[in-house]
């Protein structure tokens, strides 16, 4: 076999590899989060606020179960990684930022309405690709930064539960919780991501019982799941805080000490 045959065999070998390379499944997922995301800033600009805040807390979902597939089923791509941060970078980027920005922020009018939306758009985008590139370097017990589907969730939870009790009129509410969810997703504040969890790991009888106190707990607020979402996100969010302060004392007094 001359030279001209085996590059010809090997770029045919390359082309089938990156077709390889294309998985439908986890694509299929992030697809459907990907239409979440499009769905909520079409509600949004129809003003369904609710509807708006369910898309993207749908794409959360779906958002959640694309990696995980992907592993399972031993699929995963550079292309699917890729694809899936354009998919929140829609979802949990431009969405909640535009749903908010015509839910609450508009009313304020002028340019300090629409800047408090590009400060989260912007500080969404830094985050991912700060993310993207950092990825295989941190520590995957903590997220550096929040994250953007958690700071979705905050938005979106916020949406929905001032939609659901027709509490809306919030607009400089909406503007604080913009630019301070914005700013934590690009700074350095670390949050716990959940991912060194072992389900198969034994645990004591007492946690079994918290969780079932737990699932109760949830199913007897189902009525107010939307003010349960956004306490539950708005928690995760001030948690990074008081770990960073905790940390900060934690810090001051050990270096007192070792000077004494």
């Amino acid at each position: 076999m001359d030279n001209e045959d085996k590059t010809l065999l090997n770029a045919e070998d390359r082309l089938h590899s990156r077709r390889q390379r294309f998985f439908w499944l986890p694509n299929a997922i992030t697809i459907c989060g990907l239409f979440s995301g499009f769905y909520a800033i079409v509600q949004g600009m129809n003003h369904e606020f609710g509807l708006a805040a369910i898309g993207i807390f749908a794409a959360m979902i779906f958002d959640g179960l694309d990696g995980r597939v992907a592993r399972l089923t031993q699929t995963q791509s550079a292309f699917g990684a890729q694809f899936d941060s354009l998919a929140d970078m829609v979802a949990f980027g431009a969405a909640p930022a535009l749903v908010l920005y015509e839910a609450e922020l508009r009313s304020i009018g002028g340019k300090l309405a629409w800047v408090a939306a590009f400060i989260y758009v912007g500080c969404a985008a830094l985050r991912l690709a700060r993310f993207n590139t950092n990825s295989d370097t941190q520590d995957d017990s903590y997220f550096q930064g929040l994250p953007s589907p958690a700071a979705a969730g905050v938005i979106a939870g916020f949406i929905w539960a001032t939609t659901a009790n027709d509490f809306q009129g919030l607009p400089w509410v909406a503007w604080v919780l913009a630019v301070t969810v914005g700013f934590t997703m690009v700074s350095n504040i670390r949050y716990y991501s959940g991912k060194n969890i072992n389900i198969r790991k034994t645990v004591p009888f007492s946690v079994v019982v918290l969780i079932s106190f737990f699932v109760i707990l949830v199913i007897n607020l189902a009525d107010n799941l939307p003010e349960l979402l956004f306490l539950s996100f708005l928690s995760y969010f001030l948690s990074g805080f008081v770990a960073w302060i905790l940390s900060y004392f934690h810090d001051r007094r050990v270096k007192k000490d070792l000077k004494e």
